[in-house]
């Protein structure tokens, strides 16, 4: 492929991370290249810095100008380097929500307050932003939590490595993948990782998948393993009488659905008088308009042509009340535990729009704290490896959690 086309194709993932394509129909394709180009703009502006030094050297030696490719080369540097901007203002976005939400002494409820360096991009996690293990954290893989359902049923868990824990706040991860792929391996890594090197215990689960099992068989699983972490996680050094959940995209959804369904016998079949209740909830870009309620047409077509046919195998117009049960928007009460809501303006999987519908009413119902962070051209997946945005929203809800968990043991001290 000749400079000038890889520089065409370069600005074509460019423009699309910077404004992704609009549409329904494409909003995987256009996901699937926002989310690379975004969150690796780093490694691709000096991939694109050394292609044209490469190509201006052969060019001198050869006698020979390509100034189209030359400007596109230029106003691709211009465009990735707009990214990387964007990426590194979510630091401060995300601390100006945790402040809205929590005024701005959350931070003496730390164990440290944030310091210049804990603020700063972590340029050299960027080195390799594929690389996963962490000779800080001890994890136990494959941890059987149902025998049932095969490798459906297992776990890993993740904690301190060289260390003994005891009553440690605990952190279960519920992965993403439309309900119907992906693995406990595969996501939530940054985070789990860098809370279990300060003293948490980390829990990634896998579930039964559609279509193979139709809703609400996820989320049947999801409290199943809570059921669990409360039966066994003092085994492990964790506090079985705190728990925070987190989970993307599907796991969003379920992590969301799961904290605001605290021990509904009609998803704990055989466990119903098992505590199933969490004391804080992190969805990252989470659907939680199952119904199609809100209005927002992408969910409706999310509904009719996804949702309906592949995952709860029942169609809206005859069951409407499995949608509605499924919503995370049309289950939140006043005892709704606390949340920190996270979602990319540019995310075209899941709308920005019903994230938004979906904090008002938390924030119109709720008793307790809701923080809503918008992030400025995050994509769907941000936070699956790390960049600089994905840094930067692992350390911000590590200062969330722990003023969460700092605040509960104080008021189960006084208690």
């Amino acid at each position: 492929m000749s400079f000038l086309r890889r520089q065409i194709v370069t600005a074509a993932l460019t423009a699309n991370a910077i404004r992704p394509v609009p549409g329904f129909r494409v909003a995987i394709p256009a996901f699937l290249a926002g989310w690379l180009t975004g969150e690796l703009a780093p490694q691709l502006l000096a991939l694109t810095a050394a292609d044209t030094a490469t190509h201006l050297a052969l060019d001198r030696r050869r006698g020979r100008r390509g100034p189209a490719g030359l400007v596109l080369a230029a106003a691709n540097v211009a465009g990735m380097a707009f990214l990387i901007d964007q990426s590194r203002r979510v630091q401060k976005n995300a601390e100006d929500a945790l402040v809205e939400a929590l005024g701005a002494d959350y931070v003496d409820h730390l164990d440290t307050r944030p310091t210049p360096a804990d603020l700063a991009t972590p340029w050299r996690q960027l080195v390799n932003p594929f690389r996963v293990r962490n000779d800080a954290v001890l994890v136990e893989r494959d941890v059987v939590y149902d025998p049932r359902h095969g490798k459906r049923g297992l776990l890993n868990v993740y904690r301190p490595a060289g260390r003994q824990l005891a009553d440690a706040p605990v952190l279960l991860q519920i992965h993403g993948g439309g309900w119907t792929l992906g693995s406990k391996d595969q996501q939530g890594i940054p985070l789990m990782q860098h809370l279990a090197a300060k003293g948490w215990v980390c829990v990634a689960i896998n579930y039964r998948l559609a279509p193979r099992d139709a809703f609400p068989a996820q989320i049947v699983d999801v409290k199943r393993a809570i059921a669990w972490i409360r039966q066994h996680i003092a085994d492990y050094g964790g506090d079985p009488s705190y728990l925070a959940i987190t989970g993307g995209s599907a796991g969003g959804h379920l992590a969301a659905l799961a904290a605001l369904t605290p021990n509904d016998p009609t998803w704990q079949p055989g466990f119903e008088s098992a505590d199933t209740s969490v004391s804080v909830a992190v969805p990252h870009y989470g659907v939680y308009d199952f119904a199609g309620s809100t209005g927002v047409r992408t969910m409706e077509l999310m509904r009719d042509t996804y949702l309906a046919p592949r995952i709860v195998q029942r169609r809206w117009t005859e069951d409407a009340e499995i949608f509605e049960a499924a919503s995370p928007i049309l289950r939140i009460t006043p005892d709704a535990p606390d949340f920190f809501v996270l979602h990319g303006t540019r995310d075209t999987l899941v709308p920005l729009a019903q994230a938004r519908l979906f904090v008002d009413r938390l924030r119109a119902v709720s008793k307790r704290s809701v923080v809503y962070a918008e992030l400025p051209g995050a994509q769907h997946a941000f936070d699956v490896f790390p960049s600089i945005r994905s840094a930067h929203i692992v350390r911000a809800v590590d200062r969330y959690l722990h003023w969460h968990w700092n605040l509960y043991r104080h008021e189960r001290d006084r208690a």
